[in-house]
């Protein structure tokens, strides 16, 4: 029995193969499940100009793919990242935070196209961006060490807690305040 397979059927084929199967196993498994259907001599014409067409369109889709890439040359990222004392970074840096990076510079970008095992150590490194199945380019990026230290911001938020009146002070002028009631009257 001659068929087309209308799906990826594992240890048989993929998906629009042209396979001849015994009838049994075509009759009674693979055309009830929706698995494949017979091969006509009009399903394989429909075959045929469906291939034609996605052809064209997947062409035109690794067409816009490349145009992108184009546009990425040159880009080099630069992502601060919190270092300990001792160098050692805290977290990793991954495709999110690539992704946001690229976004900030305009590009649009989806995370799940950035192809990067987490990076937890300062210096140069190189992340692939896949745009299409065929199209892919890589992004240099440096890792360095976050400017901005977290001994600094705990000295900031250090004078606005002492402005900040203490839970006793606050009982203490809420009972002044309702012993000062009365006495008004």
């Amino acid at each position: 029995m001659k068929i087309i397979l209308k799906k990826d059927v594992q240890g048989l084929g993929y998906k629009d193969d042209v396979l001849t199967v015994k009838d049994g196993y075509g009759r009674n498994y693979l055309l009830p499940q929706g698995f494949a259907v017979l091969a006509t001599e009009h399903a394989l014409k429909q075959l045929n100009e469906e291939l034609k067409q996605r052809a064209h369109k997947l062409a035109k889709i690794k067409a816009e793919a490349e145009d992108k890439a184009t546009k990425f040359e040159g880009v080099s990222l630069t992502i601060p990242v919190k270092v300990s004392e001792s160098g050692t970074t805290y977290g990793s840096v991954g495709p999110a935070q690539i992704a946001g990076e690229l976004v900030k510079l305009g590009f649009q970008v989806e995370p799940k196209n950035v192809e990067l095992k987490p990076v937890k150590e300062l210096g140069n490194h190189v992340a692939v961006l896949r745009l299409h199945k065929e199209v892919a380019i890589e992004i240099p990026f440096n890792v360095v060490a976050d400017a901005a230290k977290e001994e600094d911001a705990p000295a900031e938020e250090a004078p606005k807690a002492e402005e900040a009146p203490t839970m006793e002070e606050e009982i203490e002028e809420y009972i002044e305040s309702k012993t000062e009631e009365p006495a008004e009257e």
